[in-house]
């Protein structure tokens, strides 16, 4: 691979702010409270560009399962997420399993272009993060930037499901107009074939610096916190099982997105120290780290984590509280700022952390910015927007949505 094969971003691209127009953004998770890399930099670029207008497509609604919940299954629907009206989610309905293969997917597609059309989106740039939508590209001729921000394609999934994944991959890559990736790993692969630009995650320092009050559902000190979605091809269940059982004084908590299997989440209920607390709002997660007597990332060590650019590597820089890691991607390399050791050593790493109660400086002063990022990301969009030859139009008929008024 040669080096005009990847395109590096840097933080003078802070400086060029991109001028766009409207955004379909194909997320991998819904508008929330907890802030991820979609929504750090679609808040961004609506500030940096007044002209700029977003339909948000968040998961689908899975009728069958919700059905199977006897919960009324959850109609698609367009709401609105800002005053000024240039912010929209749509939850489009998923009304057939995945078996149904690429008819299931063809539903979710229609909607998305409905959706668009519905408000008003002539010809958007598509963001392409969830590859669900990959047929889109060719299905509208809409500029697209392809963002690939976990490699799925080694994550422990059945044959079909990765099977399914490795073509809507090489479909994108095939005719997205840009490809960004967020660490070197990714750019090794999906640089093999065609030019991709890296644009990493960030950080907002002074967000995790201010003092914020001690939460009043952390348990009591000693706390092992733990920041990030719960997923087993992520987390190490039989390390955070073997931390706690290794120090019952330990209270041992986890907080975020729980998308652990059932059996999973009763073999943690089982242990008296470990606390799952679920997600916590972005403006709230501060406090965990600042009141945790040590940070915790016992992440699987695989070729999938180590395709990963994690957030929450920057976000425990910007803190003062002591990091214990697995050498998993984003934490290895700062094993000189972070405690960073193999699984067989992480249960007394936590331990002489605890002893020594020693906090250090923060260090996230040279860590490049959400805003600096998105400015990044934006130029790549606007480049995408420039650049794109395709001029096809979808040609299927057009389904409505409610609009909903500002949450």
């Amino acid at each position: 691979m040669s080096a005009a094969e990847i395109r590096e971003s840097s933080p003078e691209d802070a400086s060029k702010p991109p001028v766009l127009g409207d955004l379909v953004v194909c997320s991998l998770e819904p508008w929330d409270e907890v802030w991820r890399r979609n929504q750090f930099f679609v808040d961004a670029l609506l500030r940096r560009s007044a002209t700029l207008r977003v339909l948000f497509v968040e998961p689908p609604a899975d009728v069958l399962y919700e059905l199977a919940q006897r919960r009324r299954p959850t109609l698609p629907r367009i709401r609105s997420l800002r005053e000024d009206g240039r912010l929209h989610a749509l939850r489009p309905l998923k009304p057939l399993p995945r078996r149904f293969g690429s008819l299931a997917d063809r539903v979710l597609q229609r909607r998305v272009i409905g959706a668009a059309r519905r408000l008003g989106f002539a010809r958007p740039i598509l963001w392409l993060n969830d590859i669900t939508y990959a047929p889109l590209i060719q299905r509208t001729g809409w500029p697209t930037v392809y963002d690939v921000t976990d490699d799925w394609l080694l994550a422990p999934f059945s044959p079909r499901v990765v099977g399914r994944l490795r073509r809507l991959d090489a479909l994108a890559l095939a005719h997205a107009d840009e490809v960004v990736v967020c660490s070197p790993v990714l750019a090794a692969s999906r640089g093999a074939t065609r030019r991709v630009t890296v644009v990493a995650n960030g950080v907002d320092s002074e967000h995790f610096r201010r003092p914020r009050p001690r939460p009043d559902d952390l348990p009591a000190a000693p706390a092992a916190v733990y920041l990030g979605t719960l997923h087993d091809s992520r987390l190490d269940v039989e390390l955070v099982i073997q931390l706690a059982r290794a120090l019952p004084e330990l209270s041992v908590v986890l907080v975020g997105p729980d998308a652990l299997p059932v059996a999973t989440r009763r073999r943690l209920a089982v242990e008296p120290n470990i606390h799952t607390l679920g997600p916590r709002p972005y403006s709230d997660v501060p406090a965990y780290l600042q009141h945790a007597d040590v940070v915790i990332m016992p992440h699987r060590v695989t070729p999938f984590t180590d395709s990963l650019d994690p957030i929450k590597a920057y976000e425990c820089l910007a803190v003062s509280t002591p990091t214990v890691a697995t050498p998993v991607a984003g934490f290895r390399e700062l094993s000189g700022y972070l405690t960073v050791v193999a699984p067989e050593a992480f249960v007394e790493a936590v331990r002489v952390t605890l002893r020594t109660a020693a906090r250090r400086p923060d260090l996230a002063g040279p860590v490049a910015s959400w805003e600096q990022r998105a400015s990044a990301f934006g130029l790549t969009l606007a480049r995408a927007a420039k650049t794109a030859s395709r001029s096809s139009e979808a040609t299927i008929s057009t389904p409505t949505y409610p609009l909903e008024p500002n949450q």
